[in-house]
């Protein structure tokens, strides 16, 4: 069974055809988040991006709820909300490349595409024929992406890797969460899964400036993407405060190692974010509540100053954030200028009158569903706009209209289905 790639894009739209990357096609071997939200950004950029699934199964995040979406007709329950948060925009493509004939589907696609991205463990794709150096010799221009745990390299580039351990490993838990000698102490993860999603957008950085290395006569290349790497590059300021210092960063709860102040703080009725940046809003605070002097006491003047003496300002500042309602302190600190607000519920975030108007809550069409709610893509574009594309889409949506896209023919595609290839 032979089949030809052809260059023309498989059912693409005029509002495709608009945004930056229309003329790119990406295959997506990634599952779960970290490689799925790399290529979900290609494809809310433009990028036709064929994510290859199991048959039957699919990424495991379509299992991966409660809450699942209801079908629209018989109520009964379809994909995780999780599986639709990280693959807008992309076309299924429902084929098991652990046959033979699969891998040659895989691969014609491979060699007509611009982009492939994977995230299996180091060295599985190669009994296919699906590794770099195998596509590389079909195609020399693929910018192949590989995101991992632990990397190509090093001891532990055959572990398995989860953004949970990751955040571990990687030092975030060590300076998230309350301090150890208060009540609820201890490490903490962050609330979202913080280490798939840098590394994710490391990928299309790094995806984005290999294209453009390809694009002036260089050629393709292999993207070697850690979850580590990522999580340690994205310690910023606690890391280079170690690097420099030589002391080893301490959780701190809400606060911030090098600023103040810059924490939650108690309300009359909640708590309050206070986010106060540099000295001129600490003494725009302290007029707004009437104690100005304090802004020019020699202990609070200064940032250093006040992080110095943290315990002593909180002494000052606590009984004050405590003596007004949030209502209040939102309308104070606007007045201000100075930086803050409340600490806002998923309900208030999508009601927030600012995220309403800037659009941020989409919905888009779906097949099974009717209309799903998605998350707008934070880009903004004046001449590309990136309007949402299509919804993500079910198990094999697309088989048969990109197979044929690559010379498949239908009586080729009955026999593959037979075979349970597709």
């Amino acid at each position: 069974m032979t089949f030809h790639s052809e260059p023309a894009r498989a059912g693409s739209t005029e509002t495709t055809m608009n945004k930056p990357l229309s003329h790119l096609r990406v295959v997506d071997l990634s599952r779960i988040l970290a490689g799925p939200w790399a290529t979900q950004n290609l494809a809310d950029l433009g990028a036709e991006v064929i994510k290859i699934e199991k048959p039957g199964v699919g990424d495991d995040t379509r299992q991966m709820g409660p809450p699942f979406l209801a079908d629209e007709r018989t109520g009964e329950d379809g994909d995780a909300a999780y599986f639709m948060s990280c693959n807008r925009g992309k076309k299924s493509v429902a084929v098991d490349f652990s046959d033979a004939r699969g891998q040659r589907i895989v691969r014609d696609l491979a060699r007509g595409a611009d982009v492939f991205v994977e995230n299996y463990k180091v060295g599985a794709l190669r009994k296919y024929g699906l590794d770099y150096d195998s596509l590389r010799e079909i195609n020399p221009q693929l910018v192949y992406c590989s995101v991992t745990g632990f990397g190509q390299t090093g001891p532990y580039k055959d572990r398995a890797g989860y953004d949970y351990l990751i955040q571990g490993m990687g030092g975030l838990m060590s300076v998230t969460g309350e301090r150890d000698d208060l009540p609820g102490g201890g490490p903490q993860r962050a609330g979202v899964a913080v280490a798939d999603l840098l590394a994710g957008m490391y990928a299309t950085t790094a995806i984005l400036a290999a294209l453009r290395h390809r694009d002036r006569g260089h050629g393709g290349q292999h993207i070697d993407i850690s979850l580590l790497d990522c999580m340690v590059g994205s310690l910023v300021n606690q890391s280079m405060n170690y690097l420099v210092s030589g002391q080893v960063p301490q959780r701190m709860g809400s606060g911030h190692p090098n600023i103040a102040p810059y924490a939650v703080y108690p309300a009359a009725d909640g708590h309050l974010v206070l986010a106060v940046g540099n000295d001129t809003q600490f003494r725009r605070l302290c007029e707004a509540v009437g104690q100005a002097e304090v802004g020019t006491d020699p202990r609070f003047a200064t940032i250093a100053a006040r992080v110095r003496n943290r315990a002593e300002m909180d002494a000052w500042l606590v009984p004050v954030t405590r003596s007004r309602s949030l209502a209040d302190w939102t309308s104070l600190l606007e007045r201000a200028q100075v930086p803050g607000g409340p600490i806002n519920r998923m309900d208030q975030v999508f009601a927030d009158e600012h995220v309403v108007a800037r659009g941020m809550r989409a919905e888009l069409r779906h097949p099974r569903y009717g209309r799903v709610p998605t998350v707008r893509n934070p880009m903004r574009f004046s001449a590309t706009p990136l309007e949402p594309g299509s919804a993500p889409p079910l198990l094999g949506e697309h088989t048969d209209e990109v197979l044929r896209s690559v010379g498949v023919t239908p009586e080729q595609l009955a026999a593959l289905r037979e075979a349970g290839v597709l």
